[in-house]
């Protein structure tokens, strides 16, 4: 069993920028593909970005360039680093696990993730 808990969300200005933190407790985490997904208002749930053990990214068009995603993996913790941000960055931002027994396997696929956290929010004003 593993437990997520995201922090750093909040309302910033267009143009700003926000870290996301996503803490992990149980088991090993890096053995897990991490993931950061979001949910406007009204909309489904979207891929953001993902990391694999071996530290291989990959993101969604609409943030390459902008966004990072990064693990500490001394303190089980995956960032999500937001630059530039608009208003159609507005969401509830998600972190998520997914056991993995591939090094390098990286993932969009929300059905693939076994484990999420609560979400936090991000609001970015005009």
């Amino acid at each position: 069993q593993v437990q997520l808990e995201e922090s750093g969300g909040g309302l910033v200005q267009a143009g700003g920028s926000l870290r996301l933190s996503c803490a992990a407790s149980g088991r090993t985490f890096s053995s897990y593909t991490m993931g950061w997904f979001r949910q406007a208002p009204g909309k489904e749930r979207e891929f953001v970005a993902t990391i694999s053990w071996s530290g291989d990214t990959y993101y969604a068009a609409s943030v390459k360039g902008r966004f990072a995603i990064s693990t500490d993996n001394a303190k089980n913790t995956v960032y999500l680093q937001m630059n530039s941000l608009k208003p159609e960055d507005t969401a509830v931002y998600y972190c998520a696990a997914a056991i993995s027994g591939n090094y390098h396997y990286t993932s969009s696929r929300a059905y693939e993730y076994d484990y999420w956290g609560q979400g936090t929010r991000v609001t970015v004003s005009s």
